[in-house]
């Protein structure tokens, strides 16, 4: 049997959910090791990484943006800003809402947090080479742009960024 063949059997008898589980499980497990000092872990570093952003940083546009439930969205900004990584400032937009918005602190321990998990992603996708890496994550992002994709900055019945 040629290689191809091999490799187009082997594809077939994988289930592509149960692919995008393993992978979504190895990356969640080596991550929540990688940035356990962070409140909230890899929930917590996604919250920290749109903050860091100009753009709506509203704490319920993040929610809303990242899939995070309101109430669940409350505990994690609370247990980051108790850190001394993010700080809550109204809306300009809407006095009735919040900014998170990174403190100094919280850049630099974004930076690090950020440095880590680009090596759990590195050891993830081991298997592959760096040009197949990088074609991944391309067609990983150009994927999930083409689905039910959330802008934070058009979430009904949230202000406008």
């Amino acid at each position: 049997m040629t290689e191809t063949a091999e490799t187009t059997t082997e594809q077939d008898s994988i289930d592509f959910g149960q692919a995008l589980g393993s992978i979504l499980r190895n990356y969640l497990d080596k991550a929540r090791d990688a940035i356990s000092d962070l409140p909230g872990g890899p929930r917590g570093f996604q919250v920290m990484s749109v903050a860091n952003g100009d753009d709506c940083s509203n704490q319920a546009t993040i929610a809303t943006s990242l899939g995070i439930d309101r109430t669940v969205m409350t505990y994690l900004v609370d247990d980051l800003e108790k850190a001394g990584l993010v700080t809550r400032r109204p809306d300009p937009a809407d006095r009735r809402a919040r900014q998170v918005v990174l403190t100094a602190k919280g850049a630099k321990a974004l930076a690090a947090a950020s440095e880590r998990i680009a090596q759990v992603e590195r050891t993830v996708l081991g298997n592959l080479s760096d040009t197949d890496a990088d074609l991944f994550r391309q067609l990983l992002v150009r994927v999930a742009a083409a689905g039910p994709v959330v802008d934070a900055c058009d979430v009904p019945g949230v202000a406008e960024c």
